[in-house]
């Protein structure tokens, strides 16, 4: 159970929220997307109690009260179990030393980029380069408020955020440059045609 549950990178939003404070899972919602941190995990309301319920199952969350506002239906605040809160610093510190295996699919495509001949190649790394220029200036002005607000601490993800936002704008922009200058030389083959690193031309 345990090993499943680390699969699920929602499950670490969740145990760290509750490090804060019990909380119910409306409430872990809303505070996620407050802080943006749906731009790293999928954040639904529906994703949210599936992960809670195999926490609980796993027995690293218990339910501490059930408590209703209103006329709204009754909800119940959890909180961490001695075992989730050790759980939850083996996991944290296992992700932070050990880099994961992961497939970007972005990653994937650059290998093709020759698929699309050069202004084509251009031109979708230009467009790229835009989204992620807008992103960055979304990620840069939710740190800067933040930052404000709380300490530096607690928005060091956020900071990374952006640094690799930074990093891959920039090599979107050289790459784009090399192409256009000729800096990064086009094979003249055949359209459609990419010659694989080891194949006889």
């Amino acid at each position: 159970m345990a090993t499943s549950n680390r699969r699920n990178p929602l499950g670490l939003a969740v145990l760290g929220l509750l490090m804060e404070s019990p909380m119910h899972p409306h409430a872990m919602v809303a505070t996620l997307r407050e802080r943006g941190m749906d731009r790293i995990f999928k954040v639904t309301t529906g994703s949210l109690y599936d992960v809670v319920r195999a926490l609980e199952k796993a027995g690293w969350v218990e339910a501490r009260e059930t408590v209703r506002v209103g006329a709204r239906p009754e909800r119940t605040v959890y909180q961490h179990t001695e075992a989730g809160r050790e759980e939850f610093a083996r996991w944290v510190d296992e992700l932070i030393r050990v880099p994961a295996e992961e497939y970007p699919t972005f990653v994937s495509a650059v290998a093709y980029l020759g698929a699309l001949g050069p202004d084509g190649a251009v031109a979708a790394l230009r467009e790229r380069a835009g989204r992620v220029r807008a992103s960055l200036e979304e990620l840069r002005r939710a740190h800067r408020e933040a930052s404000g607000q709380v300490p530096r601490l607690f928005v060091v993800e956020a900071e990374y955020a952006v640094r690799i936002q930074e990093a891959e704008l920039g090599w979107l922009e050289e790459i784009a440059r090399d192409i256009e200058t000729g800096r990064l030389a086009w094979p003249d083959v055949e359209p459609g045609w990419i010659h694989t690193p080891g194949e006889p031309r």
